[in-house]
């Protein structure tokens, strides 16, 4: 089968960006990889991308699809053998796990950009109660908890990463409160395709980008970061 040209538009800490470099690695898709700077993107970045975020997948120098669900959708059907679920259900429901799951990542970053200690306490506490309904649900879902790679799993490895690697008194993440969790980030975080998803330097270029920000937890962590580095 021959694939068009794809080229992923990107910079290098983002985890929506991360969730469709997965899926191509994963799917073993040639693709070619720009990072931009989303604070100061170039003119050609800001006329092909519609709503001026990252991920842009632009396909043959022609179409430009954006969204990462979207993206890894479009990948998913170019590259067999699929892991979208053939049945409508399954794709609808594969489809709002993904959405609950983009709803975690911005629960992730809200703690870890929180300006004041009373946002940090309660960004933890709702990032907590997502990662609380998501074990759950793992617990009582047999087909969530699938050993199978899925579109899923490109969704929540990205976040899994995060919270790994800023390993906190204060973190809403717990490996021994989450077992199904964790277990799987195990799997995951041994697969090429998501040890590859970001740079060698991934741990310095949050630090960097948290530095940037103000306020209470951005320091907090990027002095974590640069410790650990």
């Amino acid at each position: 089968m021959n694939l068009p040209h794809l080229h992923l538009i990107s910079f290098a800490i983002c985890p929506f960006v991360q969730r469709s470099v997965i899926t191509l690695k994963y799917k073993q898709a040639p693709f070619e990889l720009s990072l931009i700077d989303l604070a100061d993107p170039p003119e050609w970045f800001r006329a092909r991308s519609p709503l001026g975020k990252v991920p842009v997948l632009i396909v043959d120098d022609d179409t430009v699809l954006f969204e990462s669900a979207v993206i890894n959708e479009y990948i998913d059907a170019i590259t067999p053998p699929a892991l979208m679920p053939v049945d409508p259900l399954e794709q609808a429901r594969t489809r709002a796990w993904i959405e609950y799951l983009s709803e975690q990542t911005f629960a992730q970053y809200h703690w870890m950009t929180a300006a004041t200690e009373d946002a940090f306490e309660l960004a933890r506490h709702t990032a907590a109660r997502g990662l609380e309904r998501l074990e759950q649900q793992m617990t009582r879902d047999d087909r969530l908890a699938t050993p199978d790679f899925s579109l899923i799993d490109a969704t929540l490895a990205p976040i899994l990463m995060r919270y790994a690697l800023l390993a906190d008194p204060d973190s809403p993440w717990e490996a021994e409160a989450f077992p199904r969790l964790a277990q799987r980030w195990e799997r995951l975080r041994e697969m090429p395709a998501v040890r590859d998803s970001v740079p060698a330097d991934f741990a310095a270029q949050l630090a960097d980008y948290l530095r940037k920000q103000e306020g209470f937890a951005p320091a907090h962590f990027a002095a974590k970061l640069d410790g650990s580095a």
